[in-house]
């Protein structure tokens, strides 16, 4: 039974991103709006995250006042000098000038980096936060030179899912930080891998070994422990539901979607990801029928973004067919990217949680 509405299609939607909306949604996405240090409960079991708040908290303090340029950032200066590092000489020479934190998935990286932008003291368009996939889509939107451009009045850059996939991002993107750093702009990034570790089982790090030192040269790793906080003390993954049950509550929920999994996963091979935001535009709810398991890595890894992008709009998801927990398979869950696939499970079953709540209301 219906009533009578059709329900929206990811399948139908090629969305087209324009340069200036990419730099303008640079912000925290909607899940993170409300989150602050204040709110973030550390594991006392787990002293790593009570000491990233702290750090974190002095971080953002010494980002406060003053010039967001050339050797005139004092203020992060006067923080890297508490943490043994000389203030003289320009500021690009003043040792580290941002902070990395490296955990599993789950310990609340992006609730820290968010809070981090939250803040720090300065004008929304004088700090930007996005994830690594969407900062570089940013530079082929706008360029290499304008990126820096656009960028390089910033006082502080936060980067989530700092993971580099390939040998052109790692030139990419070492490139483009050593070029802000030398302007003055703060780095945060968060990542499930260290700085001097990215790329390991995925390309021949070892050739690119000296880009890579130089992007770990740029931050102060900060080392986060404890166990997934979605699923803490949470009963299991919900099963999956039927296929008639998904198509009802498409049919009935204003604003949901319905795809054939399958059908999505191609579509999303000619849609690039830094525009998988647009697509859930409107978006209430996503149900898919037929959930398999993903035939590829190169699928697998578009199916990640799109589970982040839902994850930080806050979409639940309700589907029929395999469980999330199977749609990667073994091999891919002890590869170069296993903590992508874990981050996705994670993701969509907390989303998976949302969808079912609805249903059994």
């Amino acid at each position: 039974m219906t009533d009578g509405s059709r329900p929206l299609s990811l399948c139908a939607r090629e969305p087209h991103v324009p340069a200036d909306r990419l730099v303008a949604e640079m912000v925290p996405p909607p899940r993170f709006d409300s989150v602050r240090f204040d709110n973030y409960i550390p594991d006392p079991d787990r002293p790593s995250q009570a000491e990233a708040v702290r750090v974190l908290e002095e971080f953002a303090a010494g980002l406060g006042g003053g010039p967001t340029n050339g050797a005139g950032a004092g203020g992060i200066r006067r923080w890297f000098r508490r943490g043994g590092r000389s203030a003289d000489g320009p500021a690009a020479s003043a040792g580290p000038r941002g902070v990395y934190l490296d955990g599993g998935y789950g310990v609340g990286k992006t609730h820290l980096l968010a809070s981090l932008w939250h803040a720090t003291e300065a004008p929304p368009e004088r700090k930007a936060f996005g994830t690594f996939v969407e900062l570089t889509n940013l530079v082929g939107a706008l360029g290499f030179q304008q990126t820096v451009a656009t960028l390089s009045g910033h006082r502080l850059l936060c980067i989530d899912e700092f993971e580099l996939d390939d040998p052109g991002d790692t030139v990419l993107v070492s490139t483009l930080l050593g070029r802000l750093v030398e302007e003055g702009v703060a780095l945060a990034a968060t990542s499930n891998t260290l700085p001097g570790k990215l790329g390991e089982g995925r390309f021949a790090a070892a050739d690119f070994l000296r880009e890579i030192q130089g992007l770990a040269a740029h931050f102060r790793a900060l080392r986060i422990d404890g166990e997934d906080y979605r699923h803490r003390g949470l009963p299991d993954a919900p099963p999956p539901s039927d296929a008639e049950t998904v198509t009802r509550f498409a049919h009935t929920t204003p604003g949901a979607s319905l795809d054939h999994f399958p059908s999505l996963l191609d579509h999303l091979s000619r849609v690039h990801p830094s525009r998988y935001g647009a697509l859930c535009d409107g978006v209430e709810a996503v149900c898919l029928t037929d959930v398999q398991p993903v035939p590829d890595q190169s699928t697998a890894l578009r199916l990640v973004v799109l589970a982040d992008r839902l994850y930080d709009r806050e979409v639940p998801v309700l589907a029929s067919g395999v469980p999330f927990d199977a749609l990667f398979g073994e091999d891919m869950l002890k590869g170069g990217y296993r903590k992508k696939y874990f981050r996705a499970i994670s993701r969509l079953t907390a989303l998976a949680r949302d969808a079912r709540r609805s249903v059994d209301t």
